[in-house]
């Protein structure tokens, strides 16, 4: 019961959020500049959090999300382009293509461990990149050009769909089986506990929130191209998580929010803006090792505090 009161609780601040942002963009208070960053901020929160079951959860080293991110992108604009396809049957044709991909590549690589599975998922990443990049059908090195079909509503639900699923399988029984692979992953296997079986799966959710994200990525721009998904791309979703927290959804979403609002506002300076987020990622990291949150979620303080105040 108790539970149930929480979830209607966050559906209505949710709903809330929602109507009050889109009547500012009805009423154009938030222009086109802002509400550009805030679909961008969802996109990032997206992949952030699709990150977070594949390393916060499990525990498993990937660096090669951009190549999933992509999938979803080209997947859902060729099938708005190419086969004037609805909106929506493409963001969920690409989520799932984006999971397939993922199937794909866990399935012989999630038994590495370390930096080989690092390796093993940049290099997917890159060979995912590279079939785009010679690929005239979707207009190789010079990019494909893209219907403007993402919105608000698109980019708002993307997230919140994003967290509920992520959120729940990770407080379930194969959320708790993930998350004992994280903290010793033989000790998981001794309890017969199926180590490889829960890698695929969190890999393979990661993979379709990340296509998801990809989908809506694409049909905000004009055009994409394959150097937007390079290794870079993979690296700056890596930051969200580890600024974030290892381990924590919520710390995931605040250091995608946050590292959203640093680059936009730093998007005038090109010649410093790297210098200054990086000097922001070192001070966080100097300060705050286990990332803004930690281990913890957001809804842990508000614990403590309850708890502080009985005493």
């Amino acid at each position: 019961m108790k539970k149930s009161k929480v979830f209607w609780g966050y559906a209505v601040l949710a709903l809330v959020i929602y109507a009050v942002v889109q009547l500012l963009i009805t009423t154009e208070v938030i222009d086109m500049y802002y509400k550009n960053m805030l679909i961008t901020m969802c996109i990032n929160i997206m992949l952030a959090v699709s990150l977070h079951i594949v390393i916060g959860v499990t525990g498993q080293f990937s660096i090669g999300h951009a190549g999933f991110l992509a999938v979803g992108a080209y997947v859902s604009a060729i099938i708005t382009t190419k086969l004037m396809l609805p909106f929506p049957l493409a963001i969920l044709l690409g989520a799932a293509a984006a999971a397939i991909a993922g199937l794909i590549v866990g399935i012989p690589t999630l038994r590495l461990k370390g930096d080989y599975l690092a390796i093993a998922t940049l290099g997917f990443a890159e060979i995912i990149r590279i079939i785009f990049l010679n690929t005239d059908y979707v207009g190789g090195a010079a990019g494909m050009q893209v219907k403007y079909l993402s919105n608000w509503t698109y980019a708002f639900f993307g997230v919140v769909l994003t967290i509920l699923v992520i959120s729940n399988f990770t407080n379930s029984r194969h959320g708790r089986a993930c998350i004992s692979i994280r903290e010793d992953e033989i000790a998981a296997d001794a309890m017969g506990i199926n180590t490889t079986y829960y890698k695929v799966v969190a890999f393979a959710i990661g993979s379709f929130f990340a296509g998801l994200a990809g989908a809506i990525f694409a049909h905000n721009f004009y055009i994409i191209q394959p150097t937007t998904f390079g290794f870079l791309k993979s690296f700056d979703i890596l930051i969200y998580v580890v600024l974030g927290g290892l381990g924590s959804l919520s710390g995931s979403v605040i250091a995608a929010v946050f590292l959203t609002i640093v680059s936009t506002y730093l998007a005038n300076f090109p010649e410093t803006r790297m210098i200054i987020y990086s000097l922001v990622l070192i001070i966080v990291m100097l300060y705050r090792p286990t990332g803004l949150m930690g281990t913890k979620e957001i809804t842990d303080l508000f614990k403590f505090g309850k708890k502080g105040g009985t005493k």
